[in-house]
């Protein structure tokens, strides 16, 4: 029980100097967004307005005030309204975000479906033509910035072939280039940390031991060789999902996919300060549970940890 409370312990703190930081940084940044909610089809904005507008919104007030009143918000599950919209943030942000993880899965699904076939052959067939080419595949895919690889894809398959859209959603065509393009980049990584991975755990003891009592080399890599290898990978994938997240904002707004990562940028475009917080909080609250969920595969990836578990009882 001490543990659970430890850890949430940590995790409120960590939460309460975030959102401290991120918001009085957001508050500093340049730019009056009064003045920007003010601005119709460039018209002049009376000063009385602007304080008007800005007493109402509380900017008047000290920084440390204006945070504990958006705390005593936030801990009702109230994020605010956008001073551009005047939607709850909180239900922008549900609703791109589900798009973000549509994008996201399907990023996923690119990147599963080329490295651990490529990964796998290559430690196989090491230094065969096969294990060449996953390596030049693995150096290529790394260095190419995702911008420029998305450029290409718009180039080549929206603009010349004309078989595919290069922006917005709608249909699964909307994603094949976004997915293509995260997905390629996470690959090249995935495809060397796989094929490092196998060729560690060829060489362990227990493998050596399998093929002396006669067990048939295919189950010997899949009930053992593979399951052992997946544990840096699955610590490396936990990190990719963060990271996966962030990427997101460049393709989101190369090819224009309304997710969380265009949301933010128009957000600071806008200096919308409820969509930015509410942004950053709510993504590391994700991050969190994700972290939390691949702890928890940690014990049915690696039977080593449940026995440590029982051990301690």
């Amino acid at each position: 029980m001490m543990p659970i409370v430890k850890r949430f312990a940590e995790l409120l703190v960590f939460f309460l100097v975030l959102s401290f930081i991120s918001f009085i940084f957001i508050k500093l940044a340049p730019g009056d967004p009064v003045k920007r909610m003010l601005q119709v089809d460039e018209m002049p904005v009376t000063q009385e307005q602007i304080e008007a507008l800005r007493r109402e919104l509380r900017f008047d007030e000290p920084l440390p005030v204006q945070y504990w009143h958006w705390l005593q918000r936030f801990f009702q599950f109230d994020f605010g309204h956008s001073y551009i919209t005047n939607k709850p943030v909180l239900s922008e942000l549900v609703a791109r975000f589900s798009d973000t993880m549509m994008l996201a899965a399907a990023s996923l699904i690119v990147m599963i479906t080329i490295s651990v076939p490529l990964g796998t052959l290559a430690a196989i067939y090491q230094h065969t033509w096969v294990d060449h080419a996953s390596r030049l595949f693995a150096l290529v895919g790394s260095s190419v910035p995702s911008f420029w690889l998305g450029l290409l894809f718009i180039e080549l398959f929206a603009v010349k072939l004309g078989v595919l859209p290069s922006m917005g959603k709608g249909t699964i065509k909307h994603l094949v280039l976004p997915s293509l393009t995260l997905g390629i980049a996470m690959a090249a990584v995935y495809v060397r940390l796989l094929r490092a991975s196998l060729l560690e755990s060829f060489h362990e003891e227990y493998v050596r031991a399998a093929r002396a009592r006669g067990i048939h080399e295919w189950r010997i890599f899949f009930f053992h060789v593979f399951r052992r290898a997946l544990m840096p990978v699955v610590t490396v994938f936990a990190m990719s999902l963060g990271s996966l997240l962030g990427g997101t904002v460049v393709v989101e707004v190369l090819f224009s996919y309304p997710g969380m990562g265009k949301l933010v940028v128009d957000a600071i475009i806008r200096r919308d300060y409820p969509v930015i917080q509410g942004s950053i909080l709510f993504i590391s609250i994700v991050m969190v549970f994700i972290n939390g969920c691949v702890d928890v595969g940690y014990r049915y990836v690696n039977p080593e940890i449940r026995l440590k578990e029982v051990e301690r009882r």
